[in-house]
């Protein structure tokens, strides 16, 4: 069994400590909404909620808990993953900041927000990884957006290719 590297054990940490923290309301301050409003973030949670799952069908036997790629693996390039490197983590933004807007919460937003800064700088060790494992993922990096589709490295992609 190959041994866990310690950045790897502190991102997942993190994660983790996050999840738990977002359903603790520590900080209860909330704000008022239309139900239009309320409802549209409900389903930008649902849709996160389905990118998630799909995300992790599609990785099927290569899911890890960790950043650092399984020995064996291969680079999933179809499906989500087609349009963004990391729809998983797409999918936990999309999920914890449209339900913290759902619930009017500020706490659950902010914590949404904070997974989605960990998860840029967890995404950057990731890929330097993915980089060394993989030899093509330098191309697959410049024609796919890192959490939304047609975002790369805060560059629009048109066609493909980085403006």
């Amino acid at each position: 069994m190959k041994k866990v590297a310690n950045k790897d054990i502190i991102f997942v940490s993190i994660q983790l400590l996050l999840f738990v923290i977002y359903f603790i309301p520590v900080f209860t301050c909330s704000f008022r909404t239309n139900y239009i409003f309320r409802y549209a973030s409900l389903s930008v949670a649902i849709i996160g909620f389905m990118i998630i799952t799909l995300a992790i069908l599609q990785l099927n036997k290569n899911l890890t808990p960790f950043p650092t790629p399984k020995e064996n693996g291969t680079l999933i390039q179809n499906g989500l993953y087609k349009f963004v490197r990391h729809p998983i983590y797409t999918g936990i933004i999309l999920l914890t900041v449209g339900f913290g807007f759902y619930r009017s919460s500020i706490w659950e937003i902010s914590i949404g927000f904070a997974l989605w800064i960990l998860f840029y700088f967890k995404s950057k060790y990731e890929e330097n990884l993915l980089a060394k494992h993989f030899d093509d993922y330098g191309k697959y990096k410049k024609t796919t957006g890192r959490f939304f589709p047609f975002i790369q490295n805060n560059k629009i992609l048109k066609n493909k290719k980085a403006i």
